[in-house]
């Protein structure tokens, strides 16, 4: 696994390109592209502070975000080509929203909901 690049983001956040691709083949690889965002929880994303601590007891102080795209059997000398590909289609689909303001409050929140969706995923680290 390898960094591909740190791209500092308007909302102050940091974004992580890994190149995760490994061969599979004398001549094919599989090509896949990791997006990493660490992101601290913070009290004010919250209206209640209980909803904050049990964010926090679960997931801790930084939650990450991870984004993952691949492609399978693709030739070695084209596998540049196709993360760059994968790249390319991230950063116009997706960049914008994760580089809004309240991106970090709002993956914070989706962190809450899924807490209080799906309790029996969390029970063992609360």
């Amino acid at each position: 696994m390898n960094l591909v690049e740190k791209i500092d983001l308007p909302n102050n956040l940091v974004l992580q390109v890994w190149d995760k691709s490994r061969a599979i083949a004398s001549n094919t690889t599989k090509v896949e592209l990791l997006i990493v965002i660490n992101v601290e929880i913070r009290k004010e994303y919250f209206s209640d502070p209980a909803h904050f601590q049990q964010v926090v007891a679960v997931f801790g102080q930084e939650i990450s975000y991870e984004y993952t795209k691949e492609r399978t059997f693709v030739s070695t000398p084209d596998s540049k080509s196709v993360f760059d590909e994968l790249l390319e289609d991230f950063i116009r689909d997706s960049l914008p929203y994760i580089s809004r303001t309240d991106f970090p409050a709002c993956f914070a929140m989706s962190k809450l909901r899924d807490i209080r969706q799906h309790p029996y995923r969390y029970r063992d680290r609360a």
